[in-house]
């Protein structure tokens, strides 16, 4: 067991995937049962190869207000901070997917911190 972790639960990865925001452009998005996290990647077409560039957002389950999905033909994850204006609109595969599944995170983290 972990001697450094405060609680019982280990972190797991819940959902992970290559994607892009509209503003940070290209990374690699990953939910766990404790966070969100978008880490920033530089890819070279002519290689075939993507190069992590160390610049990582995370996330904390109190700090998303709301986590969507929007657009009709090309359908965005959109995620709201709680307390700013700041909103993030990545462009995965299953956005539908993605926003349950943060939301379902977010309620059982709420309900473990009471």
């Amino acid at each position: 067991m972990d001697n450094t972790s405060h609680s019982s639960e280990k972190e797991k990865g819940i959902l992970f995937e290559d994607c892009s925001e509209d503003k940070l452009k290209n990374g690699i998005l990953t939910l766990t049962n404790k966070k969100l996290a978008f880490e920033k990647t530089k890819g070279r077409i002519a290689t075939l190869s993507k190069e992590l560039l160390g610049e990582k957002l995370e996330f904390e389950f109190r700090e998303i207000s709301t986590a969507r999905s929007e657009g009709r033909i090309i359908k965005k994850l959109v995620i709201e901070m709680t307390d700013s204006d700041i909103v993030y609109k990545f462009g995965v595969m299953n956005p539908n997917r993605w926003a349950k599944e943060i939301n379902l995170q977010k309620e059982i983290n709420m309900k473990n911190n009471m």
